[in-house]
């Protein structure tokens, strides 16, 4: 008999019993370990026995759950080049659910998750760590991996946040499309019409509510319509709940902000749908969490992502000899073009922003998802070399490039640098013309990756890219190693 998909929420109140308690360092401990039974059963247990005299809630949960699979952390390497590590760990972070346990979504095939306490695979992580098996052969392993991503959608109607039930609220930056073009490299074109279903809910799923959106009532879900009838899209969540992985975090500061919680929680949440959790870029004063605001926020990677992905449905219905469909998409391509230099681009400043919409206004935050105009060739000649002077004169570091240049202790805020972000701007300016940066982003970036390896023996999650001889830091855990997209930028970027 197949093992039934746990819904956290299904153990409350014991759930919420358990982070308040602080049982676990880490948040998301309890809600990855497997109920040994029901949670009916489990529940009727301890409703029964809480308030009996000499009760330990820590007792209870060692009799009723089986605890997650700890992390390989002592893995490394003293012994072995960074490339016969890195090719050792794709088997080392290669899983196989079959039928999945607790809180875990089964999925048909192998994949790859980053490490760590990460023991799930990651929606955008995914495409970096592709890149890096594509570098290492290993095209039957990302073959796997698209195959469970178009099963996700197939099943839920899109690709959520991880293969856990308490991620089915969001998703993550939508990068399914360019995991498509890396088979279409690998196989040839064909393999697009193989994906068509599965491009075309996803893309469904992120423009849900265009239909209805209105100048009275402008936003739904992830869809916004602008004053002059653009529509782009937005980072959201349906749930406006603590996150379970984070129950303990998102109380706290939903009590700090003084704010409606309920409001808190879906910014939050929203948050961790960009990937990008957390960063300045989505607080409104640019400094403390508490002043969160991104579901009000126009992401510029976000629709360059879609408009890259409305660019494969074209090419689809053109293979395909569909004229009006992709007539009708090319339409679309064009129009979001249009909204984002109109939105995005400050023509002052020479740089790419994210625009607060509600305010009517970029947000005025320097970050490095403004290279992914350039990235998805969008930005002109005079764009793209706005960007590059700008990132050179104050992104690059000795290590690589920060994500912003505000210090918040967040992790995705200096002075953290992240292989995704490496590589995104690395192309970019590689395919703008601009090679010598291009160059001096990918050698800092590969130089503080071999020189942590050479001193720890493993690739980690981020790095702190002002000062490479220290630890990177932030965020609400510690610093991972693995580490899935480390492992496949620098694969990529090695050549």
């Amino acid at each position: 008999m197949a093992a039934k998909l746990i819904y956290i929420e299904d153990l409350s109140p014991l759930y919420e019993d358990v982070q308040a308690a602080h049982l676990f360092s880490d948040s998301k401990y309890f809600v990855d370990c497997t109920p040994k039974t029901s949670p009916e059963e489990i529940l009727l247990a301890y409703i029964r026995q809480k308030d009996q005299p000499g009760f330990s809630l820590a007792d209870f949960i060692e009799e009723y759950f089986t605890p997650p699979e700890e992390p390989a952390s002592n893995y490394s390497s003293t012994d072995r080049s960074l490339e016969d590590h890195i090719n050792a760990l794709w088997d080392v972070l290669t899983r196989t659910t079959g039928e999945g346990s607790g809180t875990l979504i089964p999925l048909p095939h192998p994949y790859v998750v980053p490490g760590g306490r990460f023991r799930e695979v990651y929606y955008w992580d995914s495409y970096f760590t592709m890149l890096g098996l594509q570098a290492s052969g290993r095209i039957d392993l990302i073959e796997h991996m698209v195959n469970n991503f178009a099963h996700l959608i197939d099943t839920f109607g899109f690709i959520p946040n991880g293969n856990r039930s308490y991620y089915l609220g969001r998703s993550q930056p939508p990068f399914f499309s360019l995991m498509v073009t890396i088979l279409v490299e690998e196989k040839g074109k064909e393999i697009l019409s193989r994906y068509r279903s599965q491009l075309e809910k996803e893309y469904q799923f992120w423009m849900d509510g265009e239909e209805i959106v209105s100048a009275t009532n402008p936003t739904h879900r992830r869809v916004v319509l602008l004053q002059d009838g653009s529509i782009l899209n937005r980072y959201w969540d349906d749930n406006d709940t603590p996150r379970p992985e984070a129950f303990i975090e998102d109380t706290k500061l939903a009590a700090r902000s003084g704010k409606e919680p309920s409001l808190v929680f879906r910014h939050v949440r929203a948050a961790a749908e960009s990937g990008w959790d957390f960063s300045s870029r989505w607080f409104r004063d640019g400094k403390d969490m508490s002043t969160i605001q991104t579901t009000d926020i126009i992401p510029i990677d976000l629709n360059c992502l879609l408009l890259f992905h409305e660019i494969a449905l074209c090419t689809i219905y053109e293979n395909e000899q569909e004229p009006e469909r992709m007539e009708k998409m090319l339409k679309r391509v064009m129009h979001r073009n249009r909204a984002i230099d109109t939105y995005c681009w400050n023509a002052e400043k020479g740089f790419y922003f994210d625009y607060q919409y509600k305010d009517r206004r970029s947000t005025g935050a320097y970050t490095l998802a403004a290279v992914y105009p350039l990235f998805f060739n969008l930005a002109s000649p005079e764009q793209s070399a706005g960007v590059a002077s700008f990132v050179l004169e104050n992104f690059v570091q000795p290590g690589g490039l920060i994500s912003t240049l505000t210090l918040t202790g967040e992790q995705w805020d200096a002075p953290n640098g992240w292989a995704p972000l490496q590589w995104i701007a690395y192309k970019a300016f590689l395919k703008n013309g601009h090679t010598e940066l291009a160059h001096l982003v990918r050698g800092n970036w590969m130089r503080t990756n071999e020189k942590v390896y050479a001193a720890t023996g493993k690739m980690m999650e981020k790095y702190n890219v002002a000062d490479p001889d220290a630890k990177a830091g932030g965020g609400e855990y510690p610093n991972q190693d693995g580490f899935g997209w480390t492992n496949g930028v620098y694969m990529k970027m090695r050549g």
